[in-house]
């Protein structure tokens, strides 16, 4: 409290000290207690001072010394109108001095001025608001007392009260007041608007009022180091509930420490405002992010195999655990097996594998809808269940949570891609998860959309690949080629790996006489197309060399049927339109290279013949790899050219390697190279061949993509001298029975003693038609390797016919009885006649023998 001169004296009170005494009884007990820093007083500048009968200062307080600046020794005495007023204004001062001492009380802003320092200086002017009370001295003289407030002081505390009731009573946040007991002292209207009651209502309670015991306990202690340390908290998060409502609250509020004038703290400020809506909207918006970022994170992972299995793995990679703990996918088993996709809209019932499981928690398969599935294991989902009608109706399921299982929320969302179902994936969370909403839902159907069409997209490609495969093993060797001879090794790399099909080939064909026809050859162009006009030509070679002509001429053959594929016609369109410019949009040019080679096992003499293809290389024994010197020739397709024939010897354990310009040749490695690369790397001819081709793949830059390659390797392995009977026969009679004995003798010696009487008969057929129909000398040769080869030559040109025998001729059955107890027979030309040749198989063959008895009875 501010100071009051004690000689102020004391109002007469007629009931004196018994009205004192009862107003001390009924006081509070801190009453009389003396005001701690921090009250009014503390913000108000208030003085005091008192003035004698005679208008001079009789009594200066402490607070006017800090007030005026003016200690009390030279205060006291001074006049305060001569003191304090300024000189315009002394008059008027003495007027009202004059009224006050005679006994007036008196209120009133007053302009005062400081007095000058010690030093001189001019002092300083303001403002107060000064109270005068009439007084009496012990004498009974007329004094006074002045109570003196500093005006601008008091506006300026005026104008902060009202800013400060303004801000409280009409800010719309939350406002509380809390002393150091942590007890509400103060609330707005806006806080009680929402935890109800009026502002007065919440005074005394504590935050453990408003929140709950866990949320209250953090905020408290928060208030409390706010209190001792005096550093503020800004936007902390509280959680809780409003009366009457059962919807969880977010509140943001900052936390400050409040200070006396003095700068005590007295409490702590709370400003809070509810950020529920925010959050919400923050959380919807971090949803959408995960979401978007999920969607991506599948757009970049789903996908990157062509295998309908790892698609579906991809997609739980992606899923788990960042959208659910565990998922499964199933599809339907007729996709796993190759059929084509099923209905639109099948009913659900259809078999399905689950082929894809993960898990955050566990390694259990969850039972999803029905009874536990095992991975990679065939099963149906009931017809009823939430999964057979995502099928069904193509549309996402919520499947119910099982009792007392470890999951509390399941998606079944069907896998669609162009409008059909391919599948099914469940989702699931399990329980302290939060249960999946409309938006998870949205989420689990893209995820599912894109992840069917990969898997689609995979079906697809599967089912071309097959079908591409299928192509290319009808348009290859089967399995490993067998030869007569040789040992073979063949490898072939297409170029396009989506379709896995070109214009390369090669082929092994068996020819009679336990020879061997080697093609290798290219259509120009790649993909199916050039794989197309590969199949027609291959098919050619094939039917040209069972007619057994020479090299040359095949490649004769093929260079007119690679003319006419292009053409409506054919081959004799495209003759006739060789002369004449080709219509763009009728004709196509189909070009291919080719080399065909024969080899007879017997002599070890390989004819080639060449169509524009590159050469082929031959590694003798102890020798360096080189290249045979065979005339390239044109191109197929080109005409107006013939091809020569070029006659090589091979020694034995010789290798031959032809192939496709796909192996010597890319952007990178020029043909020279290729070529110099190729022949370096036939250093070690002696390894087994199916390693020198391995080696010869690793070695050359195989991999560029950019054509077709096609390796066929030979190692030679002649037919020995024991394995071959060769006989002279003169022309006469006598010869049919000599070639029986020849025959019979060389199978005794071959312990082949089941097929001598069936090769007595038709050694005896053949001899016997080359003695009436044939001319010059004749000549017998029985060959054996896998087979048993006989072969009849003579000088004549006239190639045998089979015809089928009357009832009533006597002859013309021969040629019939060679058919039927042969596995194979044929004629063909030499250079210097013809052949005429049966072919029988071995004892213990796959092929039984034909027993003669009955063939001679099938006869008639």
């Amino acid at each position: 409290m501010s100071e009051i001169p004690a000689k102020a004296t004391e109002s007469e009170d007629p009931s004196g000290g018994a009205r004192s005494r009862a107003a001390e009884e009924a006081a509070p007990a801190d009453m009389w207690q003396s005001s701690p820093p921090g009250s009014i007083y503390d913000y108000i500048k208030v003085a005091s001072f008192s003035l004698s009968p005679g208008g001079l200062i009789e009594q200066w307080s402490l607070r006017a010394e800090q007030l005026f600046g003016i200690p009390a020794h030279r205060a006291v005495g001074l006049d305060p109108i001569e003191a304090f007023v300024d000189p315009d204004l002394r008059s008027r001062g003495q007027r009202k001095m004059a009224e006050i001492l005679d006994g007036r009380e008196w209120t009133g802003v007053v302009p005062f001025r400081m007095p000058e320092g010690e030093d001189g200086s001019r002092g300083e002017e303001g403002m107060a608001e000064v109270y005068v009370m009439p007084t009496r001295t012990a004498e009974g003289d007329k004094a006074a007392v002045c109570i003196v407030v500093d005006v601008r002081t008091l506006r300026s505390i005026e104008t902060d009260l009202a800013a400060s009731q303004a801000i409280f009573g009409q800010s719309p946040f939350g406002f509380l007041l809390i002393d150091t007991d942590l007890r509400v002292r103060r609330a707005n209207t806006r806080f009680a608007s929402i935890f109800g009651g009026t502002p007065d209502d919440h005074r005394g309670k504590s935050v453990h009022d408003y929140l709950p015991r866990a949320e209250a306990d953090r905020v408290s202690a928060t208030m409390r180091r706010v209190l001792e340390s005096g550093d503020s908290i800004t936007d902390m998060h509280v959680t809780g509930f409003v009366p009457d409502s059962d919807e969880r609250r977010h509140w943001s509020i900052n936390l400050y420490r409040v200070h006396s004038g003095s700068g005590r703290p007295i409490g702590v400020a709370w400003l809070g405002t509810d950020i529920t809506a925010r959050r919400e909207a923050a959380r919807e918006a971090a949803s959408a992010r995960r979401n978007l970022a999920l969607l991506n994170e599948a757009g970049a992972r789903i996908g990157n195999s062509l295998d309908l299995e790892t698609t579906a793995r991809e997609l739980l990679d992606v899923v788990v655990p960042g959208f659910c703990d565990l998922a499964t996918v199933d599809l339907y088993q007729a996709l796993l097996t190759g059929d084509e996709a099923p209905p639109k809209l099948a009913d659900g019932s259809a078999e399905l594998r689950r082929v894809a499981f993960a898990s955050a928690v566990s390694d259990a398969p969850f039972g999803g809808s029905g009874e536990r599935v095992e991975l990679g294991a065939v099963h149906r989902f009931p017809f009823n269940s939430p999964c057979a009608d995502a099928l069904r109706t193509a549309r996402p399921q919520r499947v119910p949570a099982e009792e007392g299982g470890l999951v509390q929320s399941t998606l079944a969302v069907p896998m669609v891609a162009h409008d059909t179902v391919v599948g099914i994936v469940q989702f699931a969370r399990t329980k302290g998860s939060e249960p999946f909403g409309d938006r998870d839902r949205d989420l689990a159907v893209e995820l599912a959309a894109r992840a069917a069409v990969c898997i689609d997209n995979a079906r697809l490609y599967r089912r071309e690949h097959e079908r591409a495969l299928i192509l290319q093993r009808s348009l290859l060797p089967p399995g490993d080629p067998e030869a007569s001879g040789l040992d073979i090794a063949c490898r072939y790399l297409p170029g396009n790996a989506a379709t896995e099909v070109g214009g390369d080939w090669f082929d092994v064909i068996e020819l009679p006489g336990h020879r061997t026809a080697l093609v290798v050859g290219d259509v120009m162009g790649r993909g199916l197309r050039a794989a197309v006009a590969m199949g027609e030509l291959r098919t050619a070679v094939r039917t040209l060399a069972l007619l057994d002509l020479e090299p040359a001429e095949v490649l004769s053959a093929l260079d007119e049927i690679a003319r006419g594929l292009g053409t409506p016609g054919g081959v004799q369109q495209a003759t006739r339109a060789a002369r004449q410019p080709r219509d763009a949009d009728l004709c196509e040019v189909y070009l291919a290279t080719c080399v065909y080679a024969v080899y007879d096992s017997v002599t070890r003499r390989c004819t080639f013949a060449n169509a524009g293809h590159l050469p082929p290389v031959l590694v003798e024994p102890g020798e360096a790899a080189l290249m045979l010197d065979v005339p390239p020739g044109m191109p197929l397709g080109v005409g107006g050219e013939p091809f020569e024939e070029v006659e090589v010897e091979l020694p034995e354990g010789a290798l031959l390697a032809l192939y496709t310009d796909g192996l010597v040749e890319s952007r990178d490695h020029p043909l020279d190279e290729g070529l110099q690369a190729f022949v370096q790397a036939l250093t070690d001819p002696s390894r087994p061949l199916e390693d020198v081709c391995d080696h010869v793949l690793n070695s050359l830059d195989t991999r560029h993509g950019e054509d077709d390659i096609a390796l066929l390797m030979a190692r030679v392995q002649g037919l020995p001298t024991e394995s071959v009977g060769d006989w002279t026969l003169p022309r006469e009679p006598r010869s049919v029975g000599r070639a029986r004995e020849y025959a019979r003798a060389q199978l005794l010696s071959w312990d082949l003693e089941p097929l001598v009487d069936t090769t007595e008969l038709l050694v005896s057929e053949l001899v016997t038609n080359a003695l009436r129909y044939g001319e010059g000398e004749i000549r017998l040769r029985l060959l054996l390797d896998r087979t048993l080869v006989c072969e009849v030559w003579d000088a004549g040109l006239v190639q045998p016919r089979r015809r089928r025998a009357r009832d009533t001729d006597e002859g013309g059955r021969g040629l019939q009885l060679v058919g039927l107890l042969s596995a194979a027979w044929g004629s063909r030309r030499t250079p210097r006649g013809k052949t005429v040749w049966f072919e029988l198989p071995l004892p213990g063959a796959d092929s039984p023998l034909t027993d003669p008895a009955e063939a001679l009875l099938s006869l008639f």
